[in-house]
């Protein structure tokens, strides 16, 4: 396993929502998978990479390509907010859009902890387009109590939180019992400093009091349905196990997974087993990507025929005004017939159809145009599954379609079996030309020409 070492204390960026500015970093080299990870309600960008069992397991998120976390409005290094407004669910979703396009991240696996389980699965629903795929641990779409959602927090046990946080905030005394109950692996002396350090450096009582009341007052389920990425909920056994199969179940086609031990946060126990299930969520959709970027193709190759020799004969100038009017020609008739150019290079061409008639018809054309010119090109298609890569099509089909051209005579059309078994009916008339060894591809292969 490729493991990157995360940087313990990152750059801080900024990125601009509405009037705010919103803290996040975005650590790792790149080239994968994004991953945006929503953390608790109240969080200080910093603090999250003082918790050794935390940080091992977000250097493996960051391996898959980057990590991007950002402290939510009201929190942390962002900007505190104005007055007493209440944020609502939707700037918090902004925040997040904002953060992503600050970070030039097109599509990220959105992967939730804790409280922000409403905040991913609003981001999801609205985004589809922005989300690769939705991971939500020991989270939940609505945090209250009621007759229809029985594993919520009722509301007498919600006032008494709300005082805890608004009374006690930022105190040793409430340090001490945090550290008590969630120590995340640590020792009681350095539990003790990171919640006190945490609580005095995220939010000052009333933003803290606030942005409970805000994540208490959420309730998503009814958005559930409208989801349409892949997602995966990840909770405890027992009662958790319950809730999860419940929150799955609003999810169109969502997985629902039992995580071993019994600590409601993530950081509590068994962390790594949390992030074994979402990195190995992760490659099953990067797999699912690039098969998706796998497209049924004709692929055109052309080049013209004694091209060197009749640059001698005509002279630099010459030779290029005859390329520029057939370059002229080949794009004319690719645009008749649906092709699209992909490569030019010297005097040939590389085209790919959504159907090998309009190839073969459309390499005809060229055959024919190019003549007037006084110039002969052979021609070669292949149909084929062609993959996109770093924006390219190639593969296999490419590389068959290209070596079936340099088998062509001058003014002459070869196509694969592939090609001639799909045009059957069509009314095109094909010659055998028999069985040929294609350089680099495996097998026999036998052409065929096209009249």
């Amino acid at each position: 396993m490729v493991c990157v070492r995360i940087v313990v204390d990152p750059d801080i960026s900024y990125a601009r929502s509405g009037d705010l500015h919103i803290a996040y970093v975005a650590t790792g080299a790149g080239g994968g998978i994004d991953a945006l990870l929503l953390a608790r309600h109240v969080s200080h960008l910093a603090q999250w990479f003082a918790i050794p069992r935390l940080v091992s397991n977000l250097s493996r998120l960051e391996a898959l390509g980057r990590l991007i976390m950002l402290d939510g409005r009201g929190m942390g290094l962002s900007d505190r907010m104005i007055g007493s407004q209440l944020p609502t669910i939707e700037d918090r979703v902004d925040d997040a859009r904002a953060v992503l396009d600050a970070a030039g991240s097109s599509r990220a696996l959105i992967c939730a902890l804790a409280d922000s389980g409403p905040l991913a699965c609003l981001f999801a629903a609205a985004h589809p387009e922005r989300t690769l795929g939705l991971v939500l641990m020991n989270t939940r779409p609505r945090i209250a109590w009621g007759p229809d959602y029985p594993w919520g927090m009722r509301e007498a046990e919600y006032r008494r939180e709300l005082r805890r946080v608004a009374e006690r905030w930022g105190t040793r005394a409430l340090a001490e019992e945090d550290a008590r109950e969630f120590a995340f692996g640590m020792s009681y002396a350095d539990a003790f400093s990171w919640h006190l350090d945490h609580m005095r450096r995220s939010a000052g009582p009333g933003d803290a009091a606030a942005l409970l009341r805000m994540f208490y007052e959420s309730d998503v389920r009814d958005v559930l349905g409208t989801i349409r990425v892949p997602t995966l909920v990840l909770t405890r056994g027992g009662e958790m196990a319950e809730e999860g199969r419940s929150f799955a179940g609003l999810i169109p086609g969502a997985r629902h997974q039992i995580m071993p031990g019994s600590s409601r946060f993530v950081v509590g126990d068994h962390t790594d087993v949390y992030f074994d299930a979402t990195l190995a969520f992760a490659r099953e959709l990067a797999d699912e990507e690039a098969e998706l970027e796998s497209i049924l193709a004709t692929v055109l190759f052309t080049d013209i025929v004694g091209s060197t020799e009749k640059q001698a004969e005509l002279g630099d100038r010459r030779w290029a005004e005859l390329v520029r009017e057939h370059h002229r020609i080949v794009r004319g008739c690719l645009a008749r017939y649906r092709g699209r150019e992909l490569d030019t290079a010297g005097d040939g061409f590389f085209a790919a159809f959504d159907g090998p008639v309009r190839g073969i018809r459309c390499a005809q054309a060229i055959v024919s145009g190019v003549r007037d010119l006084g110039l002969e090109v052979r021609a070669g298609l292949h149909t084929g599954e062609c993959r996109t890569i770093d924006g390219k099509v190639g593969g296999l089909a490419v590389s068959i379609g290209a070596r079936v051209s340099t088998l062509a005579r001058p003014s002459e059309i070869l196509v694969s079996q592939t090609v001639r078994d799909l045009v059957a009916g069509s009314g095109l008339a094909l010659s055998d030309r028999g069985e040929h060894e294609l350089k680099g591809v495996p097998g026999a292969w036998r052409v065929y020409a096209a009249g």
